[in-house]
């Protein structure tokens, strides 16, 4: 007699021998459970073939006897077109597989959820991106995750940022930081205050750009957090100048410069963002002459980028 916690192994062959001796939901599960496995091996195109066909079983069975499957099936076929790099695809599979499991109130809906707001995010549907996460806001919020709804707001911040609806961008992210600094989490309260500091900037209100990049350059630098640090330093040199103070501006910005471009992977669309506002300030200064220069140096850069 078999132990009590003994269980019957089904192998990826077994399964693929099942396929002709079932129909129906069976049938669906089958090849369900042969994505989830083949997609497990980084085999995307195979996995993604089988989710669909398990999606098209299910949705010939009789409405509402497989919703869940259904869901999973979708899920699955998100999954695997985000990892061939097929966002859009990607994001409008997930968004059946939440509005399937949000009918059936299951409680998994809110993870998927937040996973296609950020794939909306990733695929640049910004619009889509703040609906999706006011959803998760508030279930989050009615479930008591504060750090869930703080993640969320964040989310939505940067994507009012990218639609350059900067008061909007500013109020989310001030309500993201309320909530983590209630939770104490440090470095998240520094990255919403990087961010409100650039919101400032895009309004004009230099002060307050200042006050929030430094308490941002504050925590990174303790933190020895030299990647994030760098962005603080850029949003402190641009809130500088904003204040009329356009020689500590260019000394920050140059420090900004200097990190950019001594680190070992060049990141080239955020060294010639510091190269304009260098050139920027060196006009308020009336250094026409390197200004010139600089952007002229940096066209052949440019023009590959926007190639």
């Amino acid at each position: 007699m078999e132990s009590e916690d003994s269980t019957d192994i089904v192998t990826e062959e077994m399964l693929w021998e099942r396929i002709p001796e079932t129909s129906g939901l069976d049938r669906a599960n089958t090849y369900y459970e042969l994505s989830a496995r083949i997609y497990a091996r980084g085999q995307y195109d195979e996995a993604l073939a089988l989710a669909e066909t398990a999606r098209d079983i299910y949705t010939e069975l009789e409405p509402g006897s497989a919703a869940d499957g259904l869901a999973q099936a979708y899920s699955a076929i998100g999954y695997n077109l985000n990892q061939l790099k097929r966002m859009g695809e990607a994001a409008n599979a997930m968004s059946k597989a939440v509005d399937l499991l949000r009918e059936s109130k299951s409680p998994i809906a809110i993870e998927l959820a937040c996973t296609l707001g950020e794939w909306w995010f990733g695929s640049k549907e910004f619009r889509k991106t703040i609906e999706c996460m006011r959803d998760c806001v508030q279930e989050h919020l009615v479930d008591g995750n504060d750090s869930g709804a703080a993640n969320d707001l964040h989310l939505i911040g940067c994507a009012h940022r990218e639609l350059g609806e900067h008061a909007e961008a500013l109020a989310a992210f001030n309500e993201a930081r309320a909530l983590f600094k209630s939770l104490k989490e440090v470095i998240n309260v520094a990255r919403c205050d990087q961010k409100i500091a650039h919101c400032y900037i895009e309004l004009n209100d230099g002060e307050s750009a200042l006050a929030a990049a430094q308490k941002s350059l504050d925590v990174f630098v303790t933190a020895h957090d030299h990647r994030r640090e760098t962005y603080s330093l850029l949003e402190l040199g641009k809130a500088q100048v904003l204040c009329g103070r356009p020689e500590e501006g260019l000394e920050t910005l140059l420090r900004v410069q200097d990190i950019a471009t001594d680190a070992e992977w060049k990141d080239f669309e955020f060294i010639v963002e510091i190269e304009k506002k260098i050139a920027g300030v060196l006009r308020v200064l009336n250094r026409e002459v390197e200004a010139d220069e600089i952007e002229r140096r940096i066209k052949a850069v440019t023009e590959v980028i926007e190639d």
